[in-house]
């Protein structure tokens, strides 16, 4: 994975944030562009791409649901623009939420507002608990598909339960 690669550290779906700076920062010397000015143009633009694919790297490993996005696409877990369907008992707790949300006209000190929000909260560790330990724990090459599905199928729970805390101006 290309990615865990440029870093020189093993994939994982939670990253050590400080050593990743640390990995970041050192990186960013190695291949910032102006140490590259005197040299052939075509060096010039190879430096280029490598600090764009670093700064973009980096973005992804520092935001804990886009690594685990990475990590599945680049299993072939998941695909872009996916069309993937939730199961139904989740969507019906979702579009009870919707409807509270659509019907109060909420804001976020709104009691209703809090009390939804509560129930994000909650609903959002009721979703992590069956994977804490798939996510806290994986392995390249010992981690299952099957494992790594049951992340697939939290990952879009979260996007939407991320959703409905935006409209409510919460972040999870």
């Amino acid at each position: 994975m290309e990615f865990f690669e440029l870093f020189d550290i093993p994939p994982m779906l939670i990253i050590n944030k400080e050593l990743l700076r640390k990995k970041y920062f050192e990186l960013s010397r190695k291949y910032h562009p102006d140490y590259f000015a005197n040299t052939a143009q075509a060096d010039q633009q190879k430096i280029l791409e490598d600090s764009a694919l670093l700064n973009k790297a980096y973005k992804t490993l520092t935001n804990k649901d886009e690594t685990i996005k990475y990590v599945l696409k680049e299993k072939g877990i998941l695909e872009d623009d996916e069309k993937y369907q939730l199961g139904n008992s989740f969507l019906m707790q979702m579009m009870e939420i919707n409807e509270e949300l659509s019907e109060t006209g909420l804001e976020a000190d709104d009691i209703t507002g809090n009390s939804l929000s509560e129930k994000l909260n909650y609903l959002q560790t009721e979703i992590y608990e069956p994977v804490k330990n798939i996510i806290e724990n994986y392995k390249e090459g010992t981690t299952s598909k099957g494992e790594l599905l049951q992340v697939k199928d939290y990952y879009y729970k979260k996007k939407y339960i991320d959703r409905l805390a935006s409209q409510l101006g919460q972040k999870l």
